[in-house]
């Protein structure tokens, strides 16, 4: 039997998987959320992102209603707090995302989304 304790953050963690575009001064990367709270995500990315690194973020949230699938896209500004190291040649890095600036509409909307799914248990 495995004891889940309850997530202890302010911002709960969801396991979902979201179109994420992530652009830098120089390049874009497209990639997938496998997590997400309403203050940050973690991705992969093919290439390495320094901590600190200034990102701007496009997120796509697919909303159901009514049996349609309406996607809202929420824009803001994050930075890179950790970079995790491939383990082989193969893999990507695993990037943690801080989101610093998010519009109070698109903030209401990526808490409204996130509140449709249960929490991560860590």
């Amino acid at each position: 039997m495995t004891n889940h304790q309850p997530e202890r953050r302010k911002s709960p963690r969801v396991d979902k998987g979201l179109p994420l575009k992530i652009r830098c001064d120089d390049f874009d990367i497209a990639t997938e959320t496998k997590n997400i709270s309403a203050v940050g995500a973690y991705c992969s990315a093919d290439r390495y992102l320094a901590p600190m690194t200034k990102l701007d973020i496009r997120l796509v949230l697919p909303f159901t209603k009514e049996n349609k699938v309406i996607n809202k896209n929420i824009s803001c500004k994050g930075v890179v707090v950790r970079t995790e190291e491939p383990a082989n040649s193969s893999d990507q890095y695993h990037i943690a995302i801080y989101f610093n600036e998010v519009g109070h509409k698109d903030k209401k909307t990526l808490t409204d989304y996130l509140n449709l799914f249960p929490a991560k248990q860590i």
